[in-house]
């Protein structure tokens, strides 16, 4: 997907400025007018260009290979590195586990590959794998769901849990609304379907979401605090979203803030007769996994971000440390055909979290999008 001006991406997707300019802070995109990006007196500076990524070899980990959201941001990855001239080494296993991470971790490391950027299942599971190839001389660089920030350099993210946790309730509001309920009065029954509690990114939203709700909606119930979990298993998605639905048939939303799990959870509606005048469920997946749902009535809007940008991103930033370059919070890395993107603490993804002096902390992606049926064609990832 093209990158697109602020100006565009707003009246494309019908937000505010003031909306998308949350996003903005941590990258600002090359083609953006406005993007500020070149303003003197903005705190920070442009770390040096001290080596060049071409030549490097970066180890691109998913969670779980053969999803839709992964192999577009191994797409997005693969041709952005052609034009910088390193090379990037998809690698993965078809089941999202600990194990099989902690061993293409260590296969990669004896490979000789210069750095790492991972999604991690399990932060805790892998952080043993991850130290010893930091120590070995191998860059750690985290994408999507991160390590223990203490194990990596630089972490791409998609945004802080706050943001990402308010837009999914907004989804939400915005279907309710769609089919007639007052999200503000009305007593709403919801739940959660995601992959697992362990995996950091997606926890992270949802605890940041719960206390959004807590905080505007407080006529809304959760009707299952321990949430669904369904660990990026494709068919176990569909039937965990069954059981959801058969255990409460009369629920209101649920929020499946998970690539695989969003699907699968609107298979399972459509195989009980479930659509979008029934039930509101909205979350995070690509749009093509999505698109043909909504087309058949089952969803009104979901959302993500361009994942190919993100996956370029979180390579680009490992080639780049690799290369013996070396930032502070409140730096800027000029990525190219992407932007400048300034260095944040940890904690301002993670509460509490400590940022090491040097090559440690957090960039997050320019922009995220929100696809209903009228602009879900104008994206192909």
């Amino acid at each position: 997907m093209s990158q697109l001006s602020r100006r565009n991406f707003c009246r494309l997707m019908g937000v505010s400025v003031a909306t998308v300019g949350l996003g903005l802070v941590g990258c600002g995109g090359s083609s953006s007018s406005d993007s500020g990006s070149s303003d003197s007196s903005s705190a920070g500076s442009s770390s040096s260009a001290g080596g060049d990524v071409s030549g490097k070899t970066v180890a691109f980990i998913p969670k779980v290979t053969g999803n839709a959201f992964f192999e577009s941001a191994n797409n997005g990855a693969q041709e952005h590195a052609k034009k910088w001239g390193f090379t990037v080494d998809y690698v993965g296993d078809s089941t999202a586990s600990v194990s099989a991470q902690v061993s293409v971790i260590n296969q990669e490391v004896a490979a000789g590959v210069d750095a790492l950027c991972i999604s991690t299942v399990d932060a805790g599971g892998v952080s043993d794998a991850l130290k010893k190839a930091a120590d070995s001389g191998v860059v750690v660089c985290t994408w999507d769901s991160d390590a223990n920030p203490e194990d990596r350099a630089l972490m791409v993210s998609q945004g802080t849990p706050d943001i990402l946790g308010k837009m999914l309730v907004d989804m939400g509001v915005d279907g309710l609304k769609q089919r007639g309920k007052d999200p503000d009065k009305d007593a709403i029954t919801y739940c959660w379907h995601y992959s697992q509690a362990t995996v950091t990114d997606q926890n992270s939203w949802h605890e940041a979401a719960e206390k959004y709700i807590s905080e505007n909606y407080p006529t809304w119930q959760n009707v299952h605090p321990d949430n669904y979990y369904s660990e990026q298993d494709a068919e176990k998605a569909i039937t965990i979203g069954e059981a959801v639905l058969d255990a409460y048939p009369d629920i209101d939303l649920i929020i499946c803030n998970d690539s695989t799990a969003l699907p699968g959870q609107l298979q399972a509606a459509e195989n009980k007769g479930y659509n979008e005048d029934k039930i509101t469920i909205t979350g995070f997946a690509s749009p093509n996994s999505v698109k043909q749902y909504c087309s058949n009535g089952t969803i009104y809007n979901w959302g993500l971000w361009d994942c190919g940008v993100q996956g370029a991103m979180g390579c680009y930033a490992a080639a780049y440390l690799a290369a013996g370059n070396t930032v502070k919070v409140g730096d800027k890395i000029d990525i190219p055909d992407i932007g400048e993107c300034e260095v944040m603490a940890n904690d301002s993804i993670a509460e509490g979290a400590t940022t090491k002096d040097e090559n440690n902390g957090v960039i997050l992606l320019p922009e995220r999008l929100v696809f209903t049926k009228d602009n879900m064609n104008d994206y192909d990832f």
